[in-house]
C-alpha cells in the first residue's frame, strides 16, 4: 500500500471579478476552487506525491462537479464526508492581497458545522503517512477546532508525520477563543511547521521585536525567524522542522520574496526572488507548504527543499486562481534574483 499525504480543510469555492477584456461583459466573473489544504493537495498531486483530500460536502450536484475535479486533478477524494448544505464562498477582488479586499462567506458551511465523531479517523488514516492541516480550521469555531485535536491525536497514535500552516486570518476567530488558547495544542502535535514571524506570534504567543522593520535588514529579518524556530522547538520538542516566509511588497507594485528554514539543528535560508507586478497573490504560502512536504516526504536535502518550495511558491505569484498548475520542470526554471 503506498503511503498518501492526506490534507484535511475546508474547501471553498473562490469568485473574483474578471479581468477588462473584451469578454468580461460576457463573463464579469470568474470561479475558481480554493480553500488552503485543497491547494496544497492539488500542488502535491501534480509533483507525483500520492494526495488524498478530506474535508465536508453537501451532498449535490455541485459538489460531484468538485469531487470530479479534484479526481481529474489526481488527488483521492474518497476521505469526503457528505453533511451539511452549502459549500463556503470567498469573494476575492481580482489579484487582491488576502489582506486586501476579500469577504468570507462561509457561515453554516458544510465543513464549519462538522463535529467531534463525525470522522472515522482510524478508517481515513489507514493508508497516511502525513498529515497537513492549517490554523484556518481551527479559527472556524471550537467544534472544528476540537475535530482538529481529535485527528491529531490520531495520527500521532500512529506515528504519522504533522504538519501544520500557520495562516492567521483575522476575518475569522471570532467565536470567543484567542489563538492562543487554541493552537499550542495542537502544535504540539506537530514536527513541521510553517508560517512567518508575525503568524507565530499571533497564533502561539511566540517573542516578536516590533521594531523588527526598522532595522530594515534582511540578515535581521533571517536571525529573528531562527530565533523564533528555537523558540518553537523548545516549547513544542516534537516538532523537528520550522519554516519561515517573508514577502514584502512596496507601493511600486514590486514584491521582495525569500524564506528561511531551521531542520536538522541547522538554519537555512533561500536565495531571495523579486518582480515588478504580481497575477495573483492566492496560495503562494499554500505552494510553499507544498513545496516543504514535497521535499520531506522525499527525503531531499534541505537546501534543496527550500530552493524547491520558495522557487514554487514565487512562481504561484504569476498564475491566476488558488492553486498552481507548475510542474516540477516549471518550478526548477524560477530563477532568484540575487
Amino acid at each position: 500500500m503506498i503511503s498518501k499525504v492526506l490534507c484535511f480543510g475546508e474547501l471553498l469555492l473562490r469568485v473574483s471579478p474578471a479581468s477588462l477584456d473584451a469578454d468580461a461583459e460576457k463573463h464579469p466573473f470568474y470561479l475558481y476552487m480554493g480553500g488552503a489544504e485543497a491547494n496544497v493537495a492539488t500542488a502535491l498531486a501534480g509533483w507525483n506525491v500520492p494526495v488524498k483530500y478530506c474535508t465536508v460536502l453537501p451532498d449535490n450536484f455541485m459538489s460531484r462537479h468538485v469531487i470530479d475535479y479534484l479526481e481529474y486533478k489526481g488527488i483521492f477524494t474518497s476521505s469526503i464526508l457528505f453533511a451539511g448544505n452549502r459549500i463556503g464562498i470567498y469573494y476575492l477582488e481580482r489579484g487582491a492581497d488576502l489582506k486586501g479586499s476579500m469577504v468570507y462567506d462561509r457561515d453554516r458551511s458544510s465543513f464549519s458545522e462538522l463535529k467531534p465523531g463525525m470522522i472515522d479517523w482510524d478508517k481515513i488514516l489507514r493508508d497516511v503517512s502525513w498529515f497537513n492541516f492549517t490554523a484556518i480550521s481551527p479559527a472556524l469555531n471550537q467544534n472544528v477546532a476540537d475535530v482538529c485535536l481529535e485527528a491529531l491525536e490520531a495520527a500521532s497514535r500512529k506515528k504519522i508525520t504533522i504538519s501544520v500552516d500557520l495562516n492567521y486570518r483575522s476575518r475569522l476567530w471570532k467565536y470567543g477563543k484567542q489563538p492562543i488558547e487554541i493552537m499550542p495544542k495542537l502544535v504540539e502535535h506537530c514536527d513541521v511547521v510553517m508560517g512567518n514571524i508575525w503568524s507565530a506570534n499571533s497564533l502561539l504567543g511566540t517573542t516578536i521585536d516590533e521594531h523588527i522593520h526598522d532595522k530594515r535588514s534582511k540578515q535581521a529579518y533571517l536571525d529573528h525567524a531562527e530565533a523564533t524556530s528555537l523558540e518553537m522547538m523548545r516549547r513544542f520538542p516534537k516538532c523537528k522542522t520550522v519554516a519561515n516566509t517573508f514577502r514584502f511588497d512596496s507601493d511600486k507594485d514590486d514584491l521582495k520574496y525569500y524564506t528561511a528554514l531551521y531542520t536538522q539543528g541547522k538554519p537555512y535560508h533561500s536565495h531571495e526572488f523579486s518582480c515588478s507586478g504580481v497575477v495573483d497573490r492566492s496560495g503562494s504560502g499554500d505552494c510553499f507548504m507544498a513545496g516543504l512536504i514535497y521535499g520531506l516526504y522525499n527525503n531531499h536535502e534541505p537546501q534543496e527543499l527550500l530552493n524547491y518550495a520558495t522557487a514554487a511558491a514565487f512562481g504561484k505569484l504569476q498564475e491566476q486562481g488558488d492553486a498552481t498548475g507548475q510542474d516540477v520542470l516549471t518550478v526548477k526554471k524560477v530563477k532568484a534574483t540575487d
